[in-house]
């Protein structure tokens, strides 16, 4: 009765913050006070609760370390011109009759190539939106291609805070971990791309008249130099080089072309990767071309760690034992993907994160892979096809929650996001003709 009732004041407290924009790591610390408590009651000293819950929070050290690497990239490519030249290159091809799926496409490419959702949404995703509305598009259909495409990269980048997490969690390659999930999402990409083809000569843009290109290639020098940082994520990922070693060598590239070609100068540039890009003036990209830097990611990391601290204490009270005789009941591979599904939509709107829906949902399913005899190559992917992309379908969790706002839409763009609740479907429904193919086969080679 104390864990639920714990679990019922948390979420308010989340859920209140949420609503009213407050950082989401007080209402997480009061949540871990109060199962301290509840730890308390159970017999548990103060000192075995707070040594349990630094053993947790140990963990995501890793991930932290890349994490403060992501904020100095994301500011540094700004500063660099690399953001800009992928926003510019991707804005100059767009075709009217294919808008909306221009804006899943470039938004996907975008994500995937500076590994973060919402700094996509806060670039290239404005970038379109300014678009959309000057050229009278349907904007909560633009604004769902936008925020599944944000995810695409969120899932599956080698620079993806979330993939790194989700890699760290279950002792994984991270490279191979992005091979498994291109394959598990390839037809939902297919599907979201036909049905973003049909919306878009639905739903037209009747101008393109927009100043961000001009915009652009007045305040940046725009070209292949300014793609060199991205360029050199993409070679050493194919080379899989580490991800932390990457980010470093495309931060040093992109800081002497901040200073040298963006004449930036190289204390400036220095002042990017660990204050966040910004530009003076008044630039009409001062609102969209900014962020960035290892400051905004210490907030980021502490979110990760606390939550990190919450799965320390679970795990080694037992208090969701009870959750645990649900998930043992789950013996086929399509049985743990649908315990998997309903974990996490219960961890994301608990969490209302997708770092705390995804670091409860390993610890809830881990066991239950592991006595199932399924890799944790497979644990590992089915994370990421169910945690981290429902976590973007919860409307009062931050990763649906921040991209809303950005763009100025509700949550009825979640209507449009088909690519995010395609691929637990057809993943959950490959699995179930998997296993009927295999009884079949066991059932006529007994026979």
């Amino acid at each position: 009765m104390d864990v639920a009732f714990a679990f019922i004041v948390t979420f308010v407290m989340l859920l209140f913050g949420v609503y009213k924009g407050i950082y989401i790591g007080y209402p997480l610390t009061l949540g871990i006070i109060l199962f301290i408590i509840v730890g308390m009651r159970k017999g548990f000293k103060i000192r075995e609760l707070l040594a349990m819950a630094y053993k947790g929070g140990k963990k995501a050290f890793i991930v932290i370390k890349i994490f403060v690497l992501i904020g100095g990239i994301t500011g540094i490519w700004m500063a660099s011109g690399t953001v800009p030249a992928m926003v510019y290159y991707g804005m100059k091809f767009l075709k009217p009759n294919l808008f909306i799926l221009s804006a899943f496409l470039i938004s996907s490419l975008v994500s995937f190539l500076i590994g973060t959702s919402f700094g996509t949404v806060s670039t290239a995703g404005i970038a379109l939106i300014v678009v959309a509305r000057g050229g009278g598009a349907n904007l909560v259909a633009t604004s769902g291609a936008i925020i599944a495409g944000i995810y695409f990269g969120d899932r599956c980048s080698p620079m993806s805070s979330s993939a790194n997490l989700v890699a760290t969690l279950t002792d994984t390659e991270l490279y191979t971990n992005i091979k498994k999930m291109f394959k598990t999402s390839m037809v939902p990409f297919i599907l979201s791309i036909i049905i973003y083809t049909i919306l878009s000569n639905k739903y037209p843009l009747s101008a393109t008249q927009s100043s961000i290109i001009a915009d652009i290639s007045n305040s940046f020098q725009i070209g292949i130099v300014a793609l060199v940082p991205a360029i050199v994520i993409l070679v050493l990922s194919f080379l899989k080089v580490n991800v932390k070693t990457s980010i470093l060598i495309s931060i040093i590239v992109a800081l002497f072309i901040s200073a040298l070609v963006q004449d930036n100068g190289f204390i400036s540039s220095f002042k990017y990767v660990f204050l966040g890009y910004s530009m003076e003036g008044d630039n009409p990209l001062k609102n969209i071309i900014k962020g960035g830097g290892v400051v905004s990611m210490l907030k980021s990391s502490l979110v990760v760690f606390i939550s990190s601290a919450f799965a320390g204490i679970f795990e080694e009270t037992s208090m969701l034992k009870y959750i645990d005789k649900f998930i043992d009941k789950a013996k086929t591979r399509s049985g743990l993907f649908f315990a998997a599904i309903v974990t996490s939509f219960f961890t994301a709107a608990f969490g209302c994160s997708q770092t705390l829906a995804v670091i409860l949902t390993h610890m809830l399913l881990k066991d239950a892979y592991e006595k199932n005899g399924i890799d944790k190559y497979e644990l590992a992917s089915d994370l990421e096809n169910t945690a981290i992309v429902i976590s973007s379908f919860i409307p009062w969790n931050i990763a649906l929650l921040v991209p809303l706002a950005t763009l100025g839409v509700g949550p009825k763009a979640i209507i449009y996001s088909f690519y995010l609740y395609v691929i637990p479907l057809f993943n959950m429904i490959y699995l179930l003709i998997q296993g009927k193919k295999y009884n079949n086969i066991l059932k006529y080679t007994i026979d």
